[in-house]
């Protein structure tokens, strides 16, 4: 009834895709500031979804529903369009255009907002220390302005005028005004039952958790054990080749008027030969004894 066809898969997946990977990809990669690495660790019976997320949800929740069925139900008098997306079947209208368009920069907003989600008021605080979270919001801005206009039937999209577009990065932009009222409200109006979470360990999950735990770690420490092993192995066989390198290079030295080193081998060797049989070496010619019968 939204306009969004079944055949039209790619309007749903880019919004999941925004809303999702690119989102992860830009919040996971800020870097830790002083505040955060002084803030103490949470306990292991803390709550998953605590009442400041809670806060934080429902709060922009609100207003993204009320925005999207104002859109919905009267944004063809408002925007004074000729056809509203549910009277139309299997073709792309400003309606839904709109309501798309409008949709996607509320998010991209408050992927600004979500840099801070314990209170702080400057949202914008270090934003250029995270370039990939920059790079993620100026690539989203452009995929999105080229899909609205260009998107055609395979997004469900129709161009949209400046007057449009002005309306629809507005109510975007107003997220980050709503996220200062969000941060106002206490979190002690959220009711502590809403928590989820915040059931302790019982004794067997516990002691189930202690075994998973010191598995691993054994697992780790064996895998340590072997890396040190090739890695002394290793360590060995290059001390070993070291010292081959050493003595040969020192044997080279000890004759510079040998040019060939198998040439030196074999000349040495043969001089030993001949030395142990108990004579003199080739180089100086044997004087001929005379026979003691001819004297």
């Amino acid at each position: 009834s939204s306009g969004i066809n079944a055949e039209w898969p790619l309007r749903p997946g880019w919004v999941n895709l925004i809303m999702d990977t690119f989102a992860s990809l830009a919040l996971a990669t800020e870097p830790p500031t002083a505040d955060l690495l002084k803030r103490k660790p949470y306990g292991r019976t803390k709550p998953l979804i605590s009442r400041t997320m809670l806060r934080n949800i429902i709060g922009h929740a609100i207003y993204q529903m009320i925005v999207m069925l104002v859109i919905l139900f009267y944004g063809k008098t408002l925007f004074q369009l000729e056809e509203a997306s549910y009277e139309v079947k299997d073709a792309p209208t400003e309606h839904g255009t709109i309501l798309f368009n409008a949709f996607v920069w509320m998010q991209i907003f408050n992927e600004i907002n979500s840099r801070k989600v314990h209170g702080e008021r400057n949202v914008f605080k270090g934003v250029f220390n995270n370039y990939i979270f920059v790079g993620v919001v100026f690539g989203t801005t452009c995929a999105q302005i080229i899909l609205i206009q260009f998107g055609g039937y395979a997004f469900s999209t129709t161009g949209l005028n400046w007057h449009q577009w002005l309306i629809c990065v507005a109510i975007g932009a107003v997220e980050l005004l709503w996220g200062q009222v969000v941060a106002t409200v206490p979190k002690s109006v959220i009711p502590s039952g809403m928590r989820l979470g915040t059931q302790p360990f019982t004794q067997e999950e516990a002691t189930q958790a202690r075994m998973l735990w010191m598995r691993s770690l054994k697992r780790v420490q064996h895998q340590i054990r072997v890396a040190n092993a090739f890695k002394k192995a290793g360590h060995e066989r290059n001390r070993r080749l070291s010292l081959l390198a050493e003595a040969s290079s020192n044997s080279l030295k000890s004759s510079p008027n040998d040019a060939s080193p198998a040439h030196w081998w074999t000349k040495k060797s043969s001089e030993s030969d001949i030395k142990l049989k108990g004579m003199k070496p080739a180089s100086q010619p044997l004087l001929e004894e005379e026979d003691d019968t001819n004297v």
